[in-house]
């Protein structure tokens, strides 16, 4: 009886992977970049009303990024930043809108969050490490001055079964940043941990996923630390 039980378990538990794994196939296969563009046009429709400043600092990324736009001016003050994240996207999407969600604010620097959905989608480490590779190239390219700051995938108790994905494509940016001196790798993942390693159990909203106040106090400061030692001298 207890061996049927035990198979029993194991069969519901694969049953979960299953079902979790064809979830994961199926949004990575829907990545469409195009679902996007509404929310592009919001920026340039803002940006035609309220043209923003150039030599600034764009934000841009996924739901990490896009959830904190209204609070990072303030969280980064006084360095002049331009939010300009949108929540969902993955490394393809902002390599694809490259030219018109960053490089049209000819910025002094700009700050990517990415990797968090993708490893959650199960796409390929590789391919998210290339596209990252072609966006310095084209930032190289066209605003040869303009610096790139590239921040870790932070933890979330959602998605610790993709933890060691997230980390392994983590150090991929800092070995990039290392080769690279236009590129600077941020650690927005140690501050979200605990002193024995494990993610940090009250710095999220509901889902688990999302940044709440206290969060964002992290995700704010760590930010700005990274920015700071290179960015302060241009503001005066």
């Amino acid at each position: 009886m207890l061996f049927r039980i035990q198979i029993s378990h194991r069969k519901i538990l694969i049953g979960f992977f299953c079902i979790f794994l064809s979830i994961s196939l199926v949004k990575a296969q829907n990545l469409d970049p195009g679902r996007f563009e509404e929310t592009i046009l919001a920026f340039e429709q803002e940006d035609a009303l309220n043209p923003p400043p150039e030599n600034a600092i764009v934000l841009t990324g996924s739901s990490s990024i896009a959830r904190w736009n209204d609070k990072a001016k303030n969280a980064l003050a006084p360095l002049t930043v331009i939010p300009r994240g949108f929540g969902g996207s993955v490394m393809g999407d902002v390599l694809h809108y490259l030219d018109r969600v960053a490089l049209a604010y000819k910025p002094r620097a700009i700050l990517i969050y990415e990797g968090d959905n993708d490893t959650a989608y199960n796409l390929n480490e590789d391919l998210i490490v290339e596209q990252f590779e072609q966006i310095v190239s084209k930032v190289a390219q066209e605003l040869p001055r303009t610096r790139i700051y590239v921040l870790a995938v932070k933890p979330s108790i959602s998605r610790l079964h993709v933890w060691d994905a997230a980390r392994s494509v983590s150090a991929r940016f800092s070995a990039i940043a290392e080769l690279n001196p236009m590129v600077t790798f941020i650690d927005s993942a140690s501050p979200f941990l605990d002193s024995s390693g494990s993610v940090m159990g009250d710095i999220f909203v509901g889902d688990n996923l999302h940044l709440n106040e206290m969060g964002n106090e992290i995700w704010g400061a760590t930010i700005k630390a990274g920015l700071m030692p290179a960015e302060i001298r241009f503001e005066y």
